[in-house]
């Protein structure tokens, strides 16, 4: 996983985290997008996506 990619994932969960913290989303919506935001953290932090794998997705520089 690029640089990139994870600058996106954890912008992407920040934003849902201020959303949520400000009351602009809650309900179903605050917890689906919650997980997702904690999936993209993770996924950030270990540089890996397993979504990436079966498609052979790479956003890695050669």
């Amino acid at each position: 996983m690029g640089m990139a990619d994870k600058a996106i994932r954890f912008a992407l969960a920040a934003i849902v985290g201020v959303l949520y913290y400000t009351n602009v989303i809650n309900g179903t919506l605050a917890i689906v997008l919650g997980v997702l935001a904690v999936v993209f953290i993770l996924t950030s932090f270990i540089s890996f996506c397993p979504l990436y794998l079966p498609f052979g997705i790479t956003t890695r520089r050669k």
